[in-house]
C-alpha cells in the first residue's frame, strides 16, 4: 500500500510524553521507526533509493499531481519513504504538526524565507545570528525584502522594529558563536499578538534541551547536521510547523494551497515551493544516517553539555583567559533566562584570551580539539572566529554582533572532561 510522505509523517507523529505512557524523549525516539512498521521486520527504516514511484491506475497518477490522491510518492525530489520517516521523527521530537527536510540547514532556512516572504515584506531578525544566515538575509534584501537586525535579547528592540509590512521574526535559541540568548518567550507573545510568523532556529539546543513550541514559535528550524545527527557525517536541515500559526493570516500563501485546514497551508507551500521548486532535496542515504544518529541525541547532549560547563568554568578561572561565553555560567548576561528555558547549556561556548596575539600559538598547542569549522560533532572542534567563519562579515558587523577579534569558538565533543581540561592546561601554560 502506497502512502504519501505527509500521511507517513502523520502516522509517525505523537507527543513525546503522552498521558497514556508518559514515555521519555529517548524512549520514543529510538523506537520511532518501528511505530509505523518496518519492511521485512527490520529494526531500522531501510534506505529507499528509487527516484520514480509508480501507480497502478492512471487516474491515481493524475490525482497525485492535482492533490486529490494522497496515497503515493511521485518523485524523489519531493521526498522518499526514508526522508518521510525522518520528517516524522523530527516532528515528534519537536512536538510539531509536520516537518519538511532539506539537504542542509541553510537549505531549510532559504526554503522557508524565500517561500513565505515576498518583495515589499519586512523581516525582523536577531543581530546575533549564524554567519551564513546573516549572508542569506543580505541576499533576500536584494530581492526586495526589507530586513532589520536587532538585539533580540530584549523584546522591546523587536517590538520597536515592527512595521505594518512586517511578516516574520527570526531568532536563534543560543547564538553562534557568542551564545547570546534571545528573549524567546516574550518575542513569542509579541508575535502572537501581532499575527507574525515566529521562526526559531533550534540547532544549538535541539529538542533534547528545548522545544520552541513552548514559547509560541510558528516554525522551528534545525540544522540536522549538528546536534540531532551529531556525528559529523551527514548533512541535513528541517523546518517543523508547530501548528500554532493560523496561515490564513498570511497574505503570501498561493491560492492553490489555500485548501483544507489553514494550519497546513504554510508547510505545504514550503514543501511545494521551497523543496520541490528549489530542489534542495535530502537524499535517502543522508536521511538514514541522521535518523540513526538521532537515536543517541539525549545521551550525547547530556554528556557534551556537562563537559562544556566544566571546561567553561575551568577556563573562566584561568588567569590567561579574559572572558568565557556560556549560557549556564552565572557571569553570562542571559544566565537566568537560559536556566529557565533550557534543560542544559548545550555543547557550544566561546572564550577570549587576555593576550589575543597568543591565540594562534594556543590553538596550535592543543592536541585534542580539532582545528576545523562545523559544530555538534562527537569530537571537540575549535576555531578562531574573526579570521574564518565571520571574516566575510567585516569588522563593523562583527563588533555589532559582540564578536571580538580574538574570539575562539569551541564545540565540545565526547572526549573525557579531565582529558580536555588537561589539554587546555598544557596549551595555556
Amino acid at each position: 500500500m502506497r502512502r504519501s510522505s505527509r500521511l507517513v509523517a502523520a502516522m509517525y507523529t505523537s507527543r513525546m510524553h503522552s498521558s497514556a505512557d508518559n514515555r521519555a524523549l529517548s524512549t520514543d525516539n529510538v523506537h520511532s521507526d518501528r511505530r509505523f512498521g518496518v519492511e521485512h521486520g527490520g529494526i531500522h527504516k531501510p534506505i529507499h533509493t528509487s527516484v520514480q514511484y509508480g501507480f497502478d491506475r492512471a487516474e491515481d497518477l493524475i490525482g497525485a499531481f492535482q492533490g486529490t490522491y494522497k496515497g503515493g510518492y511521485q518523485y524523489a525530489r519531493q521526498g522518499t519513504p526514508t526522508t518521510a520517516a525522518l520528517e516524522a521523527k523530527i516532528t515528534a521530537l519537536e512536538d510539531g504538526a509536520g516537518t519538511v527536510c532539506f539537504a542542509t540547514g541553510m537549505g531549510a532556512i532559504a526554503g522557508t524565507l524565500l517561500t513565505l516572504l515576498r518583495a515589499g515584506d519586512h523581516l525582523v531578525a536577531s543581530r546575533y545570528i549564524f554567519g551564513n544566515t546573516n549572508s542569506l538575509l543580505g541576499t533576500i534584501q536584494g530581492l526586495g525584502v526589507a530586513v532589520d537586525k536587532v538585539d533580540a535579547c530584549s523584546v522591546e528592540n523587536v517590538a520597536a522594529a515592527i512595521r505594518p509590512e512586517t511578516r516574520m521574526v527570526f531568532v536563534e535559541t543560543i547564538a553562534n558563536p557568542r551564545t547570546q540568548v534571545a528573549d524567546l518567550a516574550a518575542i513569542g507573545k509579541l508575535c502572537s499578538e501581532r499575527g507574525l510568523i515566529y521562526v526559531v532556529d533550534n540547532t544549538i539546543t535541539s529538542p533534547a534541551l528545548f522545544r520552541p513550541r513552548t514559547v509560541g514559535a510558528s516554525l522551528v528550524i534545525n540544522s540536522l547536521t549538528k546536534t540531532i545527527a551529531g556525528h559529523g557525517e551527514a548533512l541535513g536541515g528541517a523546518v517543523t510547523d508547530t501548528g500554532l500559526f493560523d496561515w490564513s493570516l498570511s497574505p503570501n500563501i498561493f491560492p492553490s494551497y489555500r485548501k483544507g485546514d489553514p494550519k497546513a497551508w504554510g508547510l505545504l507551500q514550503v514543501r511545494k515551493k521551497g523543496l520541490r521548486d528549489m530542489g534542495g532535496t535530502m537524499c535517502s542515504d543522508q536521511a538514514h544516517r541522521i535518523s540513526v544518529g538521532s537515536e543517541t541525541l539525549p545521551l550525547r547532549v547530556r554528556q557534551t553539555s556537562s563537559t562544556a560547563l566544566a571546561l567553561a568554568r575551568w577556563l573562566e578561572a584561568h588567569p590567561k583567559v579574559q572572558a568565557v561565553h556560556y549560557p549556564f555560567l552565572p557571569s553570562h548576561a542571559e544566565h537566568e533566562r537560559a536556566k529557565s528555558l533550557f534543560a542544559a547549556g548545550s555543547w557550544l561556548f566561546s572564550f577570549e584570551l587576555c593576550d589575543p596575539s597568543s591565540m594562534i600559538d594556543v590553538l596550535n598547542r592543543l592536541t585534542l580539539p580539532i582545528k576545523a569549522t562545523g559544530l555538534g560533532d562527537t569530537r571537540t572542534l575549535i576555531i578562531p572566529v574573526a579570521p574564518t567563519i565571520f571574516w566575510e562579515a567585516g569588522p563593523e558587523a562583527r563588533a555589532a554582533m559582540g564578536i571580538a577579534e580574538g574570539l575562539i569558538r569551541v564545540s565540545v565533543g565526547l572526549e573525557d572532561e579531565a582529558d580536555l581540561i588537561a589539554d587546555f592546561d598544557r596549551a595555556l601554560a
